[in-house]
């Protein structure tokens, strides 16, 4: 009779729990300023993607130059919305609000949820991606967002914990 297979069970050492805590808060906060990074620069211009003259706060629109050039089986739908106020806003606010979320570390499951679904969107503009099949790094950052939510990244090196106690959180739990 053949025995039921049961995974491997990982008992990290204290020590080793206390680094993996630390590189997924530094993760956490990288990845945070990526999304807040192009937030501030599609915002103010600050000329490394975007110049002074194309911010959006100069009337310049994040989303025109990206999605009016989608390609694939969804570039119609990209397209037809790319440089509205309407998906300008709702991106700018998905990147400031992913970006400062990640940076503290509250409302980990609301800012996972948003960033991957931005990210993933942003991976759907362009199929199939440029280097490789369909894999790239959109859908690399939409599995890191999941998994700092699901580790409480936001705990180590962030306000998770104190975000997690407040009355508002204690009361509507989904925003952890």
């Amino acid at each position: 009779m053949r025995q039921p297979t049961t995974e491997p069970t990982v008992d990290p050492s204290p020590r080793a729990a206390v680094a993996a805590r630390y590189l997924l808060a530094g993760i956490r906060i990288a990845l945070g300023w990526v999304f807040l990074w192009a937030f501030l620069d599609k915002a103010f211009g600050l000329g490394f993607a975007t110049p002074s003259e194309r911010s959006w706060f100069n009337g310049g629109s994040p989303t025109n130059g990206f999605l009016s050039s989608a390609k694939g089986p969804f570039s119609g739908f990209y397209q037809n919305i790319a440089g509205t106020g309407i998906a300008d806003a709702l991106f700018m606010a998905a990147l400031l609000g992913v970006g400062l979320a990640l940076m503290l570390g509250i409302g980990m499951r609301i800012a996972a949820g948003a960033g991957a679904l931005l990210t993933v969107m942003m991976w759907s503009a362009v199929l199939p991606p440029a280097s490789n099949p369909f894999m790239d790094d959109h859908l690399v950052y939409a599995a890191i967002l999941v998994v700092l939510a699901l580790l409480g990244a936001g705990n180590t090196l962030g306000l998770g914990r104190q975000w997690a106690a407040t009355p508002l959180v204690q009361r509507a739990p989904w925003l952890k």
